[in-house]
């Protein structure tokens, strides 16, 4: 395309530094609200991302119905999940295990009970807990607590009286009980802000399925609401697929580069120098998983340690005991005082000599009570349960007192030995629970309480059901034990102790063990020690690296924002389709799935040198994700962490042609990491005949990059993918974006102007002179030589200075290198190529001689013979070069074609000594033998050093 086309910018798309963040939070529960909060407290540049939405108080389900919208169910023998993948419950089930977490912006926060106790001194003496977080633990408690503003139950409801009178003796009650609910909003602190939209608890009983009322202090309320109001950035909707180190970290064109690129989808990303993982344990460990197929290297401790904190649940139904533990609809508040009423979803709590804790809950209006009733639960006999839940539902709706029913849930110790891992088929995480051995002892409690109730205990038929998922990412010394370290910065394989620098885990994944008790203010306690760490880390990095200025936390400064990505991506201006090339790299299958994303800024767009010559619309030119099947090379994905494309790429020496250019830089699970570069070559040949066949043929390159040393290619591989008629097809319908026809338009117009107009690319004849090769080709001598025969040859010498800049590889005293060039032809001496022979040779530090036999098109001679040059021209070249270099006694000579044939002859006539050869490389050596018979071959042979006597034995005949 033209030069022009460069003024239409990118139609309208500003992509900057909105991409672009100091620190990025992932998730938004007790630990991201925590971090993403005391960061922008501190002046820090911050942008939180969260999978779910924001959540008022009127989108709370209210009925069953409403509730079924809300709910994903994953389920592994399926094989696939039911409902939206953003659901506000999302329960997972593991054959004997079933773990429900939250989606939305708040976590778990949203919908749990709010219950906020101290982590027992039992969870802090167990050996796996990190040492040094007691140093301030206590301080990082009270600092959580403020902020959620946890409050005392003002009064003992129904359900909590009717407990107190049947717990027996083996129970004691939790005298510190709070919780994170506004009883009065009066007694709110006034030294923390507050949103304007909390209200007071009005005891409904409607805690877990979100509180309709927003008395709950959930962590969207205060935490984040203070980030916001410091400037944090928020984006909802917004799921995090994985998370890379970004390869142009150390150059980027002049802009400052940040550490980490955090994908979004396979073309999306973020840029952050501090990338901070909270999505809880599931997402927290399903990020890493997928992470570390791309190439990050992880500790093996990675989803090991996961604690379900010895979760249980019971349901009990048809009771005659007044236990008002079912939730209220609106009409009913003025008919029942408030102390009359279910109050919150938890009220009391009763700890077990045993060592578990038992809290009665307060179902809400909108659970369907029938999934407690033989869906989930043992009970009631087989293939009755439903008729029973009937009657019950018929029951509850006439008022009977039969009807009472309340859920039992009870959480202790378990052994913490729990497994996550990631099925790399199913692209998905799956989990084993940890062994619970005082789960006997918790149902015969339960029998217990039924028994003096009245009704059926309907017990879960699950040997773990939990809401209170721990570890997967231990904190720990060092990652033969854990995954992260106290302050959660996440383990380098490199060392025991080593980090990832900017990498953090700040939630759940961190504990190590169970707590027995309600975890949310451990939780929240470990993300505060976290995160003052944190913020030291950023500002140590910031002021060392004199590029920052921090803002007082007092200071005025922009409110942040809440934004769904959802919606922001409605209006983008880029074209996305997908692309599915198969074929062979040397000899061996590999398919590539690419997603392509049009309309982005590359790196060519930093690169000023491309003006001159013009650019394609900024259509054609886009970023590349997808991964690639090589199981050749890699039995896993290798995936494409940095991809670009150009679909009307031009060279300056071939304005004619266009290539669309394809390079992607490829990482695997092993930690390898390649490089995929092709070409799609189109020539404007018999008006386009081969079009077809050239605009769907990828010519690639493969090479393997070394680990420590990225500029160090020790793999290349070649070889062709195909696009097929059915691939191109489906690339056409699964193309999305409000420009797709536009693009079509654009890139059938550029290859009508290749094959049919033939008209080329760039505007050359007003373009300034430009040096093609950055650095000036060094000086050279020219020595004329008189033969043997009298006749005068040339001799060009490129002599290396003491002082040259050319001379940062040399070796110590190299050997001197003849040139001898074939018919009439420079080979080796091409001053417009960067890397020619010469220029390399010099690169090595050998002096480089280029021999003007008497073939050379500058010497007049016409009568001569090829054996006049092996017999007089190379024996006085090679005289010369060395009474020039005394110290060296032997030389190295490059010969090609015609020169390869004349250096044969030289040596095996005997006219220049072989022991004056110090290596010897040739091409089309086959024409010596062709030219040679087997009987003066054979004879010389013996005569010859050992590694010219290899080459040739080694050379086709």
């Amino acid at each position: 395309m033209e030069n022009d086309s460069i003024k239409e910018g990118y139609l309208g798309c500003n992509e900057g530094d909105e991409d672009s963040y100091d620190a990025i939070v992932v998730g938004s529960g007790y630990g991201g609200s925590v971090a993403a909060c005391r960061m922008s407290m501190a002046g820090i540049k911050v942008c939180l991302l969260e999978k779910g939405r924001k959540w008022e108080g009127q989108d709370f389900p209210t009925d069953s119905f409403k509730l079924l919208s809300t709910v994903r169910f994953e389920n592994k023998s399926l094989g696939f999940g039911l409902g939206p993948k953003d659901a506000l419950f999302q329960i997972h089930k593991e054959h004997d295990s079933v773990a429900v977490t939250v989606c939305g912006l708040g976590g778990g926060s949203l919908v749990n009970a709010g219950v906020m106790l101290p982590t027992p001194v039992r969870a802090k003496r167990n050996p796996k807990w990190p040492k040094e977080w007691e140093s301030d633990w206590k301080a990082c408690e009270a600092s959580a607590s403020s902020m959620l503003n946890i409050q005392s139950v003002p009064v003992k409801f129904p359900n909590a009286r009717t407990m107190e009178k049947l717990v027996g003796d083996e129970f004691k009650e939790t005298s510190s009980l709070k919780l994170s609910i506004n009883f009065d909003v009066e007694e709110q602190g006034v030294h923390l802000k507050r949103s304007k939209e909390s209200g007071s608890c009005i005891a409904c009983g409607n805690c877990l399925s979100g509180c309709p009322y927003n008395a709950k202090n959930s962590t969207d309320k205060n935490y984040l609401f203070t980030a916001v109001e410091a400037g944090c950035s928020i984006k909802t909707d917004c799921e995090v697929k994985y998370v890379v180190k970004n390869p142009n970290y150390t150059n980027i064109h002049g802009k400052p580069a940040r550490r980490w690129l955090v994908y979004l989808n396979d073309t999306d990303y973020l840029q952050s120098d501090f990338v901070i993982l909270s999505g809880g344990v599931f997402g927290t460990a399903d990020l890493l998983f997928r992470s570390q197929t791309r190439g990050l290297e992880l500790s093996s401790r990675l989803g090991e340690g996961f604690s379900c904190n010895g979760n249980n649940t019971a349901y009990l139904a048809g009771c005659t005991t007044p236990l008002g533990a079912f939730g209220l609809h609106k009409e009913q508040f003025s008919k029942i005082p408030f102390q009359e009423r279910p109050g919150p979803a938890i009220s009391s709590s009763y700890t077990s000599s045993l060592g578990f804790t038992i809290q009665s809950g307060v179902l809400p209006t909108a659970y369907p009570y029938l999934m407690f009733k033989g869906v989930l639960t043992y009970g009631w006999p087989t293939g009755f349960w439903f008729l029973h839940g009937l009657i019950d539902k018929l029951k509850h709706t006439f008022g009977l007192k039969s009807t009472e029913g309340m859920a039992l849930t009870v959480t202790g110790y378990d052994e913490s030995d729990g497994k996550i891992t990631f099925d790399k088929s199913r692209d998905k995480i799956n989990f084993s629970p940890p062994n619970n051995p005082l789960l006997p002892r918790k149902i015969i409690s339960f029998q217990k309480l039924t028994k003096k109730l009245g009704g059926i205990l309907f017990m879960s038929r699950f040997r773990s059901t939990s809401v209170h998922l721990l570890g997967g990412c231990n904190a720990s010394s060092d990652h033969f034990l854990g995954v992260c370290n106290s302050n959660g910065q996440v383990f380098d394989t490199k060392s025991p102790s080593s980090v990832h620098s900017g990498l953090y885990v700040c939630d759940a994944s961190l504990i190590p063990c169970s707590i027995g008790v309600n975890p949310c203010l451990t939780i929240a306690t470990a993300s505060e020690h976290v995160s003052r760490h944190l913020v030291q880390d950023i500002i140590k990095t910031y002021v060392g690296n004199e590029g920052k200025d921090f803002v007082d936390v007092n200071d005025d400064k922009n409110r942040g924002s809440i934004h769904s990505w959802r919606l922001e991506g409605k209006e983008r201006c880029d074209v996305r389709f997908k692309e599915v090339m198969r074929g062979h790299i040397d000899g061996m299958p590999c398919v590539a799935h690419l997603k392509l994303k049009m309309n982005v800024k590359t790196t060519k767009d930093f690169d000023q040198g491309n003006l001159v010559f013009g650019k394609s619309h900024s259509l054609l030119r886009g970023i590349v994700g997808g991964y690639v099947d090589f199981n050749a090379v890699e039995k896993d994905r290798l995936y494409v962490v940095d991809g670009e494309v150009d679909l009307c790429e031009v060279d300056i020496k071939t304005p004619y042609t266009q290539f669309m250019h394809y390079r992607l830089l490829l990482a695997a699970s092993s930690g390898s990491r390649y490089i995929l570069e092709g070409k799609k070559v189109m020539n404007p040949f018999l008006l386009g005949l081969y079009g077809w066949k050239e605009s769907t043929t990828l010519q690639v390159t493969f090479k393997k990059l070394e680990k420590n040393s990225p500029s160090e290619e020790v793999v290349d591989l070649k070889g062709v993918l195909h696009v097929s008629t059915i691939a191109l097809v489906r690339s056409l319908i699964s193309m999305e974006g409000n420009n797709k026809m536009k693009f079509v338009w654009l890139l059938l117009q550029s290859i009508f102007r290749t094959y049919v107009i033939q008209k080329p690319r760039g505007n050359f004849m007003d373009s300034p002179q430009v040096e093609p090769v950055e650095r000036p080709y060094p000086s050279s001598t020219l020595h004329e030589i008189r033969t043997e025969d009298g006749f005068v040859i040339g001799c060009r010498q490129w002599k290396i200075k003491k002082d040259d800049s050319w001379n940062f590889r040399r070796e110590k005293n190299p050997y001197p290198v003849l040139l001898i060039n074939g018919y009439s032809t420079d080979s080796y001496w091409l001053p417009t190529e960067e890397n020619d022979l010469v220029r390399t040779l010099l690169d090595k530090g050998h002096e480089t001689w280029l021999l003007q036999p008497r073939l050379h098109p500058l010497n007049t001679s016409n009568s001569f013979t090829i054996e006049d040059i092996g017999k007089f021209d190379i024996p006085a070249a090679i005289d010369k070069i060395l009474k020039l270099n005394e110290k060296s006694m032997k030389i190295h000579v490059v010969a090609h074609c015609v020169g390869g044939l004349a250096i044969h002859m030289a040596i095996m006539g005997g006219h220049v000594s072989a022991a004056r050869i110090a290596s010897l490389s040739c091409t089309n050596s086959s024409m010596f033998f062709k030219l040679t018979p087997y009987s003066t071959f054979k004879m010389w042979l013996p005569l010859l050093p050992v590694n010219i006597q290899n080459n040739y034995l080694s050379s086709p005949v």
